[in-house]
């Protein structure tokens, strides 16, 4: 391409004599000494507000939660609020996943609340050595408090959120009840929307073991505030195949409705279930079981 332009007497081409009487560019515009307004140039620093000490807030319990409930319970749709009911039953799933529960009773209510029941060891509820406060309204209150950590003898597997899952459907209720059977006492706590009426009581005596929780939903955090019979028995039934020996009753009092999940097969039963009208290539269904160290695997 060089070998095509034309030069002159002394070597240069006339595109280079044209660049070299080009003017210089002029000099950049010195930097703006003005605070950045943002879109409004009307605004000052010192009017935007000032950054220090006093700007850092520190969100505890119930606040936490409730400024943000998309962090704990995936947002306030219809996911978000049943979220919450998942959370009240894994927590008696665990129990019987310890081998310490065998029933379960979640109840829908007219009123818009709802009810999970067990019949497991019941949630502590003498004073924590720590906090000096009944541990039953720790589990209630104190971000991720919980027995499901690995290095305590609560929980061996678990699921839920590892000790937030039930304070979001406390801090996320207009109205929150917990009855706690234990140590031969009938316990009680009420909170609403996350903050507590009163202290635990003791309010009576009692011989069985076992945990309750009711709740409503506050019109505050969720638009839509009913409970889907169709989408919380889906989930129930399958929590009832992957744990066998359990029972889980669920009741629907607003259309007395009642069915009762049970299934000793396990995922052998679940197999059976969803092969239900078809025509499997194999009559019984293959199924494997091994356990080994602290590892359980069940296959179906």
């Amino acid at each position: 391409a060089m070998g095509s332009q034309q030069q002159n007497g002394n070597g240069r081409t006339p595109e280079s004599d044209e660049l070299e009487a080009a003017p210089a560019p002029a000099s950049a515009p010195e930097a703006s000494t003005k605070p950045y307004a943002g879109s409004n140039p009307s605004l000052s620093r010192v009017e935007e507000g000032e950054y220090d000490e006093a700007a850092i807030r520190v969100l505890g319990f119930p606040d936490a939660i409730r400024k943000r409930p998309g962090m704990y319970v995936g947002g306030t749709n219809e996911n978000g609020l049943h979220h919450c009911a998942y959370e009240a039953v894994d927590n008696s799933v665990d129990e019987a996943m310890a081998g310490y529960c065998r029933h379960i009773k979640v109840n829908l209510y007219k009123d818009g609340s709802i009810s999970v029941e067990d019949d497991g060891r019941g949630i502590p509820v003498a004073e924590h050595p720590e906090k000096k406060v009944s541990t039953l309204e720790l589990v209630l209150t104190e971000l991720h408090a919980g027995g499901k950590f690995g290095d305590t003898k609560g929980y061996k597997v678990s699921g839920g959120l590892h000790g937030v899952g039930i304070k979001c459907a406390n801090a996320l209720s207009e109205w929150f009840h917990i009855r706690v059977w234990r140590d031969g006492g009938v316990w009680e706590q009420t909170y609403d929307r996350g903050v507590r009426r009163g202290p635990v009581e003791r309010t009576g005596d009692a011989q069985r073991k076992g945990t309750r929780v009711q709740f409503k939903p506050d019109p505050q955090i969720f638009p839509g505030l009913e409970f889907k019979y169709e989408i919380l028995s889906k989930r129930f039934r399958e929590m009832a195949f992957l744990n066998p020996g359990l029972r889980l009753t669920v009741t629907d009092e607003r259309v007395d409705k009642t069915e009762i999940f049970d299934y000793p097969g396990g995922l052998i039963t679940f197999v059976e279930h969803i092969n239900a009208g078809r025509e499997p290539i194999h009559k019984d269904v293959i199924s494997a079981h091994a356990e080994e160290a602290a590892i359980v695997v069940d296959v179906a």
